[in-house]
């Protein structure tokens, strides 16, 4: 019934951008926010980042603060991830998630995922 399709992801050389997408055609958004995840092979999936659709605030991982953006176009249902400055430990399969702001903020749960789009970063 929802679907949440993330597009982007790609090889890169450290130092350099990527910007990832992802479109939640359900709009299950309406929840209250959307996330960025990301899980590298043999690590726990962590946080990235997220915002609240309505009031456009975000929030950001310490790993990734300064370096990565979070924003929305609500006209085309689309979240994107801007990031920058990438670092081989940026390297993981990174998932978007729509649910309730407080839930994604908090523990990091979500009412929807996507399929996830890798990301690899070379030295």
């Amino acid at each position: 019934q929802v679907q949440l399709v993330e597009s982007g992801g790609g090889l890169v050389q450290a130092g350099g951008s990527l910007r990832l997408s992802c479109v939640d055609s359900g709009r299950a958004s309406a929840a209250g926010g959307v996330g960025w995840f990301r899980q590298a092979p043999g690590k726990e999936r962590e946080f990235v980042a997220a915002i609240g659709w309505n009031s456009g605030s975000t929030k950001t991982a310490d790993s990734v603060k300064g370096r990565f953006t979070i924003s929305r176009d609500s006209a085309k249902n689309t979240v994107y991830l801007q990031m920058n400055s990438l670092k081989p430990e940026d390297t993981a399969v990174y998932y978007c998630a729509a649910g309730p702001w407080i839930s994604i903020v908090t523990v990091g749960s979500a009412n929807y995922w996507g399929q996830g789009t890798q990301v690899t970063v070379s030295s």
